[in-house]
């Protein structure tokens, strides 16, 4: 509200802005209208304001934010995504036509320099790491002769870099008209530093009880209707699902540990090519395990060596403490049964180490920074190691103030590594020497002070791993256990939830999805349940199944939501505590009125209390909470004075002001008045974005579609 005040009072300066803003602007190869999308086709997923938002068009920015999301991103999160974006350009890119605001090329260049995909390439920065927009223009030229296919790419970015600039150059001149005066800073100050005493004496809301305040439904819609914006509703439904859950049974885990033994033996196998029979050695005999593993397993042969934090917590004492040719298993990990058996032991194969880098400027890798020549980063390598060496010597601090390589604001520390990572000098050093060991090296990074400072044993292991997934039998069970319940569901006179229950069936409710929701509580992305559940014709009551990749669900529509209003039902839950709050209020101030602390809290058999060092910033009274019309009001008091009866947020409150401490006074608040300024140009881009939304006519087609 304060932003919207500030700019209505600037109103006449935000015209005068405006009217002198920013000439349109067109330049050939970058920034062009070719960028732009041309006229839309087809049907429309949204109509704003009178403005088609050309479903082709949506769908052609779907796939780009798909191709950039990766994997892991549902279409449906997507859409929801490009949804916002596109909603909110086509609100902005009325409001900035109808203003007329244009901006020129060198500020959508200005505007390319603040965004760091481009501002941070080395590619487009001058010798001084700072953008270079003549570097930019000339790489694009470029992408425009030689590179087609990249050039097209960028005509897209291109036209949502000018759609964002513009909106920057908007937001700017409203920002022009937000400020906050000397006076206002002065407030700012006091509210944060004024400390007030209080006593006071707070009559509870809850000393009634709900039960004693009769609302009826007409009261509740009474209230509704004069606080329509506070009950507005999009269309939403209530389900109830049974979820069939595809998981193996105990007789398919036992299957598979049965499985897992049998591959402990040796057997005899039928070889068509040779008509013989083959002795087929176990896991345990085996003397080609790749080629076991390979055909046996579902976990293939890993020759690389492990430490014990790398792995399985539960087994790893176990497993580390194995012999070579040891086996142990089978155990159940996670969802596999496995057996493993211990391949190789290296001792001391992983090695923790620390270490300060001298660097000189002829030396691979060195930063530009560093100007000392070989012969002097010796010498100083030479002067660290003996101050290494000393008893009392820290060499994480050492490492922290003098080493040139990256891991100096770790202490020098590298962590754990195996043989073979480091280049061979620093190897050798690391493996060859005991832990504690302090020495010199020198490689093409410069010289190193090394510091052994642990090692720990490494193990090479074998897996004979199944995993434990449900049968063709308990697959074919599930699905016929769904159907019954689907079928009887629907024919039964016994209500969904009964009849679970009866079942011993876990019913799991899902109340309010919107129309473009796609996760379920307990079954992650369902889009196709929150279609079915939006339907036409479906109905309360309606009962289907659903085949999941995990299972089936069995789903139940129990209400619908129509959009609008709140009806009585759905909003009581949310009026009914408002409306008692009012009526409790009240009859407390009635019952209360004109009598002092001592008698208020005598007769309502409460009693009187004090607060100390209070300030409007922090309205906190101990044993009530956040209070702050109370801790306003004695803002407003003068020492000494005693309120009215006050309605606070848990209860009534009358309060004597004992002590007020105002701050020191300042020679200058501007510190305090900046701050404020800056918090409410912080706000604009959010709240002017907002209100314009809200003011918005926005139908939403999504559901339709997608």
């Amino acid at each position: 509200m304060a932003i919207l005040e500030s700019i209505r009072k600037q109103t006449t300066i935000l015209i005068l802005i405006i009217g002198l803003a920013l000439f349109a602007f067109v330049i050939s190869g970058v920034f062009t209208a070719g960028g732009l999308s041309g006229g839309k086709a087809g049907s429309s997923i949204a109509e704003i304001n009178g403005e088609d938002l050309s479903i082709d068009d949506f769908r052609n920015q779907v796939d780009i934010a798909s191709q950039n999301s990766g994997p892991n991103v549902s279409t449906m999160q997507t859409v929801n995504q490009v949804w916002d974006q596109e909603v909110r350009n086509t609100i902005m890119g009325q409001q900035l036509a109808h203003l007329g605001i244009n901006i020129e090329q060198d500020q959508i260049m200005n505007y390319v320099g603040t965004i760091p995909g481009y501002a941070q390439n080395p590619q487009f920065q001058n010798e001084n790491g700072v953008f270079d927009e003549n570097k930019f223009r000339s790489f694009i030229a470029d992408l425009k002769v030689n590179n087609p296919a990249q050039y097209q790419f960028w005509l897209q970015n291109e036209a949502s870099i000018i759609q964002s600039a513009k909106q920057q150059a908007y937001f700017n001149l409203i920002k022009a008209g937000v400020g906050a005066t000397l006076k206002e800073g002065e407030l700012e100050y006091r509210l944060a530093t004024d400390k007030m005493d209080i006593k006071y004496v707070h009559i509870p809301f809850t000393s009634i009880a709900d039960s004693s305040v009769s609302v009826s439904k007409s009261e509740i819609r009474s209230y509704i209707d004069e606080h329509k914006d506070n009950f507005k509703q999009d269309a939403a439904r209530d389900i109830q699902f049974v979820y069939f859950e595809e998981k193996p049974s105990a007789e398919d885990e036992k299957g598979v540990e049965d499985a897992i033994n049998e591959l402990m033996k040796e057997r005899v196998e039928y070889n068509e090519t040779s008509d013989t029979n083959d002795t087929i050695a176990g896991f345990k005999e085996t003397n080609d395990m790749a080629a076991f593993l390979d055909r046996s397993s579902d976990i293939k042969f890993d020759t690389i060596y492990k430490e014990k934090n790398q792995l399985p917590t539960k087994f790893a004492d176990t497993l580390m403490n194995l012999q070579v040719g040891e086996i142990f298993g089978p155990y159940r990990d996670g969802d596999m049964f496995k057996v493993t058996k211990m391949m190789d032991r290296k001792a001391n194969g992983s090695v923790k180490a620390s270490h300060i880098l001298i660097a000189y400027k002829e030396a691979e890798r060195a930063d530009p920074k560093v100007t000392r020549t070989k012969e002097e980063a010796e010498v100083e390598a030479k002067r660290l190691l003996k101050e290494a060496r000393k008893k009392d010597a820290k060499f994480v601090e050492l490492a922290r103030d003098n080493s040139d390589g990256p891991s100096a604001p770790n202490g020098g520390d590298l962590g754990y590594f195996q043989e073979g990572r480091m280049v061979p000098e620093f190897n050798d050093f690391a493996f060859q020497n005991p832990v504690g060991s302090i020495g010199l090296v020198e490689t093409n990074f410069g010289f190193h002070i090394i510091k052994v400072d642990d090692k720990r044993d490494i193990v090479q292991l074998a897996e004979l791993a199944r995993e434990i997934e449900p049968s063709e039998k308990t697959i074919d069970g599930l699905f016929t256990e769904a159907t019954q319940f689907e079928m009887e569901s629907i024919s039964s006179d016994d209500a969904f939830s009964k009849l679970a229950k009866d079942k011993k069936f876990v019913v799991r409710p899902v109340n309010k999805l919107n129309a473009t929701d796609e996760n379920l509580p307990g079954l992650s992305s369902q889009r196709n349940i929150v279609q079915w559940a939006f339907m036409d014709d479906t109905n309360v009551g309606d009962i289907k199944r659903f085949d999941l990749n995990s299972g089936y669900a069995v789903v139940q529509l129990t209400k619908k939501y129509d959009a609008g209003l709140m009806s009585v039902e759905d909003a009581s839950a949310t009026v009914l505590p408002k409306i008692r709050k009012e009526r409790k209020a009240a009859q407390i101030i009635s019952a209360n009125k004109g009598k002092s602390i001592e008698e208020i809290a005598k007769e309502n058999n409460v009693s009187s209390s004090t607060a100390s060092a209070l300030t409007v910033k922090s309205p906190t009274l101990p044993g009530s909470g956040s209070e702050p019309a109370v801790v306003g009001a004695a803002f407003a008091m003068k020492q000494g004075d005693t309120s009215e009866l006050i309605e606070g947020n848990t209860g009534i409150f009358k309060i004597t002001v004992t002590k007020k401490t105002d701050a020191p006074k300042l020679d200058n608040y501007s510190t305090y008045a900046t701050s404020l300024k800056s918090a409410r140009e912080g706000q604009v881009n959010t709240a002017v974005y907002n209100a314009l939304k809200d003011n918005s006519e926005i139908e939403d087609n999504r559901a339709v579609f997608y």
